[in-house]
């Protein structure tokens, strides 16, 4: 398994497994499958509602834990020191575990601070073995990891061939922070898997669309958790080591990027309104 090392010095897989809009009732199975495939790195968070599910499937796979890397997000109605605090607790009680390896703020909104503090004690007294942020634009990024005792070691963001975040990326590496894609396969929007460049470059390697996008954000240094509820797909996302994209490629994939999200604009008051009603 590929791996990426972290600015703590902690060795993460590049490779994950992602379980958002993964069922409670689906998650054990459809991790059970991952982990039997390969995967060993899971990525879940408090507001998915199926940590519980991560960590049955990880106690039942029998693999050691010391081989597995498991992610979690506190998400913002936890936000502030006391409540943040308490999140963390519960969330390593329903993964079944006594540490965390990668703990991330969800979202850049409420007591981002105080919910910070609180990772980076639970950092210091092994719960957490690093941590850091998600969807954290670079104006949200900058002024957080300039403030911070223990610098982010990962910013998990929408990134796929549509919304590249080249800026952004450079932006962390200032830091020595690791951008995560979320979204790499863009949900299949915009056309992704009948998208023409990526359909030839597959050809040249007999390689399909979803795998040149993620081996495409594997040559950035971009962590990726595809995530799909069927083995074979989950094969295939993790079957992307054995082919190499040429610098042509690169650049012919790095005229997608229209700089602009699918999903939504973290800086918009009306995505803003959106979370708060989630508090």
């Amino acid at each position: 398994m590929k791996t990426v090392t972290l600015n703590n010095g902690v060795v993460m897989p590049q490779i994950g497994y992602g379980v958002y809009q993964v069922s409670p009732s689906e998650c054990e199975r459809c991790v059970s499958e991952a982990l039997s495939i390969g995967y060993r790195m899971i990525d879940t968070a408090q507001a998915y509602n199926n940590e519980e599910g991560v960590g049955a499937a990880v106690k039942k796979s029998g693999i050691p834990r010391d081989d597995l890397f498991l992610v979690s997000k506190i998400w913002i109605a936890n936000y502030g020191y006391e409540k943040a605090r308490k999140s963390i607790d519960e969330s390593l009680r329903k993964l079944g575990t006594d540490y965390i390896d990668l703990m991330l703020l969800h979202q850049p909104f409420c007591d981002r601070y105080g919910a910070y503090r609180a990772m980076e004690d639970a950092y210091k007294e092994g719960k957490l073995r690093a941590i850091g942020v998600s969807n954290f634009y670079p104006d949200h990024f900058i002024d957080l990891a300039s403030n911070v005792e223990i610098v982010p070691a990962v910013n998990q963001v929408e990134t796929h061939v549509f919304n590249q975040q080249i800026e952004q990326q450079k932006y962390m590496k200032e830091f020595g922070t690791h951008m995560m894609a979320w979204a790499p396969l863009a949900e299949g929007r915009n056309n992704f898997f009948s998208n023409p460049i990526l359909s030839k470059i597959g050809e040249k390697y007999g390689k399909s669309v979803a795998q040149v996008a993620l081996r495409w954000l594997l040559q950035r240094d971009v962590i990726i958790i595809p995530k799909s509820t069927h083995r074979e797909r989950m094969s295939q996302n993790l079957d992307i080591l054995n082919f190499e994209l040429s610098d042509e490629d690169m650049t012919a994939i790095t005229s997608l990027d229209t700089k602009t999200s699918l999903f939504f604009d973290h800086h918009s008051p009306e995505t803003v309104k959106m979370f708060m009603g989630w508090k």
